[in-house]
């Protein structure tokens, strides 16, 4: 009999080799799918600092879930293999632009799995990292493609602009 870590394994194992085989050209090492961002700081405040900077600019968060918490309640069940990375928090920002939506949908329904986006922050020994899933590597082949870039860089640039803020 088949185990089920075996079946988890050849799952993970095929399915790595489905994503390298069909990834976007564009996925190179210097446009990887994963937006990411390093920044020696606080996590409540750089957390703070991003939610802020997402709604003044025009992104509605819609719900903040505390994944590192949830995971927390399944330290027992999990025994050694929970929380290997030793990450200190894990937090996200579900949110959406109505009106990138809305271009979005226009183009191309089918990418409204997008819609809403997130960011996932970690922390780690004084390190927060930020990070979000590429548009334009989900719509690579769309016709959303360069409405997907732009939000992109609208999101990109909402981020780096909350970092750059002065805590108050």
């Amino acid at each position: 009999m088949v185990s089920f870590r075996t079946i988890l394994v050849l799952f993970f194992f095929s399915t790595s080799l489905w994503a390298s085989e069909t990834a976007p050209a564009a996925a190179t090492a210097t446009e990887s799918r994963v937006y990411k961002k390093t920044v020696k700081a606080d996590f409540t405040e750089t957390y703070k600092k991003v939610f802020t900077s997402l709604e003044n600019n025009g992104y509605f968060v819609l719900i903040e879930p505390n994944i590192g918490k949830n995971l927390s309640n399944y330290e027992q069940r999990w025994g050694k293999n929970y929380n290997k990375n030793e990450l200190e928090a894990i937090r996200s920002l579900v949110f959406c632009n109505g009106w990138y939506a809305n271009e979005i949908s226009n183009l191309d329904p089918d990418m409204l799995a997008l819609c809403p986006l997130h960011i996932t922050l970690t922390h780690k020994k004084g390190i927060t990292t930020i990070l979000f899933v590429r548009p334009s590597q989900v719509a690579a082949h769309s016709p959303a493609k360069d409405i997907a870039e732009e939000l992109e860089q609208d999101v990109i640039r909402a981020i780096e602009q909350g970092l750059l803020k002065e805590s108050g």
